[in-house]
């Protein structure tokens, strides 16, 4: 490993991880000065395209943003433009996006932690590599992902970019015996998680990740475990309506990144995502989600980047067992075709917040009175955890290069990834800067 105490440490490019980005640290004279998350990915200029599109329009083009992240995009842009117009959920279509959200969910958490995540741990390069040994793991952590798929399916019209999906409900309304094949595929994959939350309980997690950090999440509405919720509250016992978000999320830019930052309005870095909403809401677990909490977390929540693997393991369990409750909840409503609300276009600004696989994400949509977009600002969950993810880097490193690990600079690179890994980035939704030249 090399010794010098001034160098630099370069990872051109970031694997397993969904985009292009890389990582830069600079240390002199034995001191970590500059660490970077380098994200070179071309920009995506959604908010400005959006502008003069009818409302009817914007979720076709926002859930375009990101394959993964269609249809949380899709939900959070409705249930903005909805507020715009002043359009009420019914009951039906509450149930119908929550399932929607489970779906995407499972989907996303079972790809991190099984195909990206779960080689660091075993001593593997790829996924690819693992199935060679772990056929069997590999192939049921696969059916977990294809029913995330599936339920997207079911609800969305398809499993990806979500065409069902429309302002005031939805087009089509899955059927009673669609439903209960779902609930029971649902319920049925329980016990194949909790395998999984088993294998990562004999899996030692590193303390050199361990960084002290804020966490932030919504507070659900209820006293349960949701992705939904109308305020945002902190570990620091902050609470701010969802409509204030601007208040309390501060974007900025950065030189070396086509992605914005974000910072509390004190300038401090955060964290949203699983280990957020456990740090904050664990208490709320019920069932084999619960046991899964207890059993990767039987000191309670520690704050340790790494351990946000574990958090999506939970929450696999837990979107499986709620995904089955909401399948019962819509067998108990009457049949029908369809659901959309009656509704007239008036001029009017909307913001929603909806937890993600990744931490929160905020819609904010203005309309006139003809239903054109007059302004529109989306903030995604890794433009706000990047600041903290550089914050968790420079933490790793400093721990790190003093001694130096057993597998010299190869390992320390593989380290300094996982740290990033861990965070689930989605680099494509966080890719929308628009530079001003004057």
């Amino acid at each position: 490993m090399d010794r010098s105490p001034s160098r630099t440490i370069i990872i051109p490019h970031l694997g397993r991880v969904e985009g292009h980005g890389g990582i830069f640290v600079k240390v002199v004279d034995d001191r970590v000065v500059e660490v970077n998350l380098d994200i070179h990915e071309g920009s995506r200029f959604y908010e400005k395209l959006l502008v003069g599109k009818n409302y009817l329009e914007v979720q076709g083009i926002i859930t375009r943003v990101c394959a993964i992240c269609s249809a949380d995009h899709t939900v959070a842009a409705l249930m903005a433009l909805e507020n715009a117009v002043g359009i009420t959920e019914t009951e039906r279509v509450r149930r119908l996006r929550g399932l929607l959200l489970l779906g995407a969910a499972i989907e996303s958490h079972a790809l991190h932690v099984f195909a990206l995540a779960l080689p660091d741990y075993l001593g593997f390069e790829s996924v690819i590599a693992m199935a060679e040994r772990y056929p069997e793991d590999v192939t049921s952590a696969l059916k977990l992902k294809q029913l995330g798929n599936r339920v997207q399916g079911l609800i969305g019209g398809r499993p990806v970019h979500p065409i069902n999906t429309i302002v005031g409900g939805f087009g089509r309304l899955p059927s009673h015996h669609q439903l209960a094949e779902l609930r029971a595929e649902l319920a049925g994959a329980v016990d194949s998680a909790m395998r999984f939350v088993d294998l990562a309980g004999t899996l030692e997690v590193p303390a050199w990740s361990a960084n002290t950090t804020i966490f932030m999440a919504l507070r659900p509405d209820d006293p349960a475990y949701r992705f939904r919720g109308t305020t945002i509250c902190t570990s620091r016992g902050e609470e701010h309506p969802v409509a204030s978000y601007r208040e309390v999320v501060r974007e900025y830019t950065v030189e070396h990144s086509h992605a914005k930052h974000a910072a509390l309005a004190s300038g401090e870095s955060y964290m949203v995502g699983a280990l957020a909403r456990l740090w904050l809401l664990a208490d709320r677990l019920r069932g084999r989600a619960r046991e899964a909490f207890e059993r990767l977390f039987p000191g309670g929540v520690q704050p340790n980047i790494l351990l946000n693997n574990w958090a999506q393991l939970v929450e696999i369990v837990h979107c499986l067992e709620r995904g089955a409750t909401l399948c019962d909840e819509l067998l108990d409503l009457p049949e029908a075709d369809c659901e959309v609300a009656d509704f007239e276009v008036r001029a009017g600004r909307g913001i929603a917040a909806v937890e993600v696989p990744r931490g929160i994400l905020f819609h904010e949509y203005e309309i006139d009175d003809d239903g054109r977009v007059v302004a529109a600002n989306i903030v995604t969950p890794t433009a706000q955890n990047l600041a903290n993810v550089e914050r968790d880097l420079r933490a790793a490193a400093e721990c790190l290069l003093p001694t130096g690990p057993p597998g010299g600079d190869a390992e320390l690179r593989r380290d300094l990834e996982m740290v990033t890994r861990a965070y689930d980035p989605c680099i494509s939704c966080s890719v929308h800067v628009v530079r001003v030249n004057s």
